[in-house]
């Protein structure tokens, strides 16, 4: 037999075929790759998407605790559910210091909504504003019949629950303030307290207090009243009274002076000139001070 006919043909690829093997490779492991990588992004987005969407929030503990004890406290106060009492939420700026000792909690106005706490340890007091549920608003609070008409003039069964939304600033004592005496700025400070319906008399900035005088004792912590203050007479009859004449930036003379008459601050006196005995007129600007017309 001729062995030319067994002999197997090999067929050989041209350089043309060999390139477009490579190209059909190449784009093939691309679009692999392409695939994977959008697999990896879509998993991770979805795992961080899920991360912090299960993350908890932050909560302070601090903030709470003070929460749990004031709704025990006024579970016990006025007879109400803990899980009833809704507190409104503190301002972001406000942080809330852990208390080494039991908190005080009382009501320090007549309005019933609003709460003080006070730490002692370290010294720090906050004013919240809390709801009571409307169900259980027939039950009476401190000493007022249900039904009978609040300060407000409306009664107990449909008290208001009105939250506001922007932060309250009250005026407290940082000490003892014995009736008569003259305000100093350092006897006040100024506090932030939750939103809410507070009394509507309370002095909202130090600045209401200059050169006031206290008309009753008020104890330390407790915020002032429109009612708390009056106008000091800042000089007396008799008295002597720096008078000053002219401007600061340019020039001022000070010149003692007796005073004829009592007056409080804005107030003009009458005053003389104990030496030349010629009587002046000048505004009160402060204790045993007056300034020139």
């Amino acid at each position: 037999m001729n062995s030319g006919m067994f002999k197997p043909s090999v067929k050989t690829s041209t350089p043309a075929q060999a390139l477009m093997q490579i190209l059909c490779l190449t784009v093939f492991w691309l679009c692999v790759s392409f695939m994977l990588h959008s697999a990896n992004a879509s998993a991770n987005t979805t795992a961080n998407t899920l991360a912090n969407t299960s993350a908890p929030a932050k909560s302070n503990p601090a903030a709470d605790a003070m929460g749990l004890q004031v709704r025990q406290w006024m579970s016990q106060t006025h007879g109400v559910n803990t899980k009833d009492v809704i507190i409104a939420p503190l301002d972001d700026r406000l942080k809330v210091q852990g208390c080494q000792k039991l908190l005080n909690v009382d009501h320090p106005f007549a309005s019933k909504e609003t709460v003080r706490v006070r730490c002692s340890e370290p010294v720090w007091q906050l004013y919240l504003q809390v709801t009571m549920p409307t169900a259980r608003a027939n039950t009476p609070v401190a000493g007022t019949p249900a039904g009978v008409p609040n300060a407000g003039g409306t009664p107990s069964s449909a008290a208001p629950q009105n939250v506001a939304s922007a932060p309250k600033t009250l005026v407290v004592a940082r000490r003892l303030l014995q009736r008569g005496i003259i305000v100093q700025p350092d006897m006040l400070e100024e506090v932030q307290a939750s939103p809410g319906n507070a009394d509507t008399q309370l002095l909202n900035t130090v600045k209401d207090a200059h050169h006031a005088e206290i008309t009753r004792d008020i104890p330390a912590g407790q915020a002032l009243r429109v009612s708390d203050i009056r106008r000091a007479v800042l000089v007396k009859q008799g008295q002597t009274v720096m008078l000053s004449i002219g401007n600061k930036s340019d020039f001022e003379i000070s010149i003692r002076m007796e005073a004829m008459q009592d007056g409080r601050l804005g107030d003009q006196v009458k005053l003389r000139n104990p030496e030349s005995g010629r009587q002046v007129s000048g505004i009160v600007t402060g204790p045993n001070a007056a300034k020139g017309l």
